[in-house]
């Protein structure tokens, strides 16, 4: 692969992921657009890259971005941001929303599915609790391939053991063959979506908390500034961002701020209290989803 090539794709990524591949990537772009080669039966990258510049094969074009996207995730990853749902954004925005009994969360960058179940599980054991409640989590990702594994639910023995704990185990999955399935009723809990998040993302609606964690990392600082000033315009004025270990908005947006209380958790700036609430701005009529008892 020459540096015109090189460049070319890294071009072609970032524009299309928001990717940003730094010069000494060049050994992973090829390592793993090498597999897309020979399932598109192209004898090398050159021949790859000829290709997406005549823009005639959208599966190829969709391909090569699925392929340097990197989905690494676990059930209840870093354990802190799951905690402090348990213990505090729950119980918080059900005091926000006692009236409605409403709430809307978004799993911003979904993978293959373990950050929304991990969700979907403690709202399940807080079930006595959000009694008569609607509680949607709405799921997206860039790659429509992860997001069809994420909806079947289905996980090998590996993946369960990272994160998930012995008991939610036994009693949230059941053994097919080598691999686990997530209950019928949590699956049905989460709804999954096709979504870039360059792309505009208003139609999702209004949200009370978002999950976008370790997605920005990705993205260089400009890109970063936007999607964070168009997640701050997707979430509720007392709503809550929660972002990964080693991302911030400092520098990048002042639409939102960090909590004084708890690292990584983001909220609207005073100035965004012009925003309409979760429930005005999102039509009655969309889906409404029960958490499964």
């Amino acid at each position: 692969m020459t540096d015109v090539e090189f460049d070319f794709l890294r071009a072609y990524l970032k524009t299309r992921s928001g990717l940003a591949l730094s010069g000494e990537k060049r050994y992973l772009v090829e390592s793993r657009l090498g597999p897309v080669c020979r399932r598109f039966n192209l004898a090398a990258l050159h021949d790859l890259v000829n290709a997406l510049k005549n823009g005639r094969d959208i599966a190829l074009e969709k391909a090569v971005v699925e392929a340097m996207t990197t989905n690494e995730t676990f059930f209840f990853r870093d354990r802190a941001p799951f905690d402090l749902f348990r213990d505090v954004l729950l119980p918080e925005a059900m005091a926000r929303r006692a009236g409605q009994r409403r709430l809307r969360i978004w799993c911003a960058a979904a993978s293959t599915g373990q950050e929304p179940y991990s969700l979907a599980m403690m709202l399940h054991d807080a079930a006595p609790r959000l009694a008569g409640w609607h509680v949607d989590i709405v799921a997206t990702d860039l790659s429509t391939e992860v997001l069809e594994k994420a909806k079947a639910g289905l996980y090998s023995h590996f993946e369960v053991q990272r994160g998930l704990p012995v008991q939610s185990l036994i009693k949230h999955f059941e053994q097919v063959g080598e691999q686990w399935r997530i209950a019928a009723n949590l699956r049905q809990m989460v709804d999954y979506r096709p979504l870039n998040l360059l792309q505009p993302f208003d139609s999702l609606g209004v949200f009370d908390i978002i999950y976008c964690r370790n997605v920005l990392i990705y993205f260089d600082a400009p890109t970063k500034g936007d999607v964070l000033a168009r997640l701050s315009t997707s979430l509720a004025p007392d709503g809550c961002v929660l972002l990964g270990a080693a991302e911030t908005v400092i520098g990048l947006t002042d639409k939102l701020v960090p909590s004084a209380q708890h690292r990584g958790l983001y909220n609207q700036a005073a100035a965004a209290s012009r925003a309409p609430t979760a429930t005005a701005a999102f039509p009655a009529q969309q889906l409404r989803r029960v958490v499964g008892l």
